[in-house]
């Protein structure tokens, strides 16, 4: 069980922890270029304005889907002349390269506001179980999007295994692990503390397992970037936790005539439309469950809502308000 910072060691700040979705840093759709992607780290940058120009502690996480993917993509064009990564590296990669994006729009959003606060990068590693059943079962959709016929031919001639993600399309599965330990926690912690924004465990950490010598290697596998922030939460015990997405707030009945829109929810209520299947694996269910997780350790609130609405879901005007 991974050791908290001692309650002696903590400031008397704010601390809050905002997971942001692949789509903070490049688009669902579309080729997503450097230039795209420059865009949408200046979007980000602007939502987030108003929490980091506050005097808190703030750690920011991120997804990587889109990104690895095409890192995996990469690979699978020049497997004849270039050697493949292994999926932890891949996920290291995609890691320093969007964290890269972030830090350097994050930085200049504040300094163009006269704001001198900085904005700090943490490669991190999160341990798994080499025997979680995820291995067994992929259900992280990560990549592209790909019609039914496309998904058939790349699971023909690849291998890789694609299913339908929510009807929103085709897309690559890969297994994904809950997290165990985020290694250097204390880090983490220690660098909130001095005042900069942490950007750490992008994509969900790189996954890595750990034998009895203490000796880590790194594991096939993108853990759930939003399991992996409330385990981070409330091992650095923060009370309020964000995830912001592509959604306006979490929704029953999706996709159908009956769907409707949370606003303020109690945990309980939404751990049981969680446990009556409302929310789609690889999708709003991680985030969902991660939200209860939260809840369930001792965090005082959970808020799960549309980046552009980051300012307004603080203030609890906006998104789904989980509370305990």
């Amino acid at each position: 069980m991974p050791h908290s910072p001692r309650q002696s060691e903590r400031s008397d700040k704010p601390r809050l922890l905002i997971a942001v979705g692949g789509n903070a840093i490049h688009p669902g759709r579309g080729p997503g270029t450097v230039e795209e992607q420059r865009e949408y780290a200046a979007r980000t940058g602007r939502a987030l304005l108003p929490i980091m120009r506050a005097d808190n502690e703030l750690v920011i996480t991120h997804g990587n889907g889109p990104v690895v993917g095409k890192i995996l993509m990469r690979q699978v064009l020049s497997r004849e002349r270039v050697p493949p990564m292994s999926m932890d590296v891949c996920v290291a990669h995609s890691q320093g390269g969007i964290a890269y994006l972030l830090m350097q729009s994050l930085e200049n959003t504040l300094r163009e506001a006269g704001n001198d606060r900085h904005v700090v990068c943490l490669l991190t590693q999160v341990e798994v179980d080499p025997d979680d059943p995820a291995f067994e079962n992929p259900t992280k959709p990560i990549g592209f999007f790909y019609d039914e016929a496309e998904a058939k031919e790349i699971a023909d001639n690849l291998g890789w295994t694609m299913r339908d993600d929510v009807g929103r399309g085709w897309r690559c599965m890969v297994p994904s692990p809950r997290p165990k330990h985020i290694v250097d926690i204390s880090l983490i912690d220690a660098v909130a503390k001095s005042g900069a924004v942490v950007i750490a465990g992008g994509g969900g950490g790189i996954p890595v397992v750990r034998d009895a010598n203490g000796v880590r290697r790194g594991v096939e596998g993108v853990i759930d970037k939003d399991l992996s922030s409330a385990h981070m939460a409330q091992v650095l015990g923060i009370g309020e936790f964000m995830i912001l997405t592509a959604v306006e707030r979490v929704q029953v009945g999706f996709g159908s005539p009956r769907a409707r829109g949370l606003d303020d929810v109690r945990v309980d209520e939404l751990r049981r439309h969680l446990e009556a299947g409302e929310f789609a694996a690889g999708s709003m269910g991680p985030k969902v469950e991660a939200a209860i997780r939260f809840i369930d350790g001792g965090g005082r609130r959970a808020v799960i809502a549309h980046l552009d609405e980051a300012e307004a879901a603080f203030a609890g005007e906006a998104g789904t308000q989980i509370l305990p």
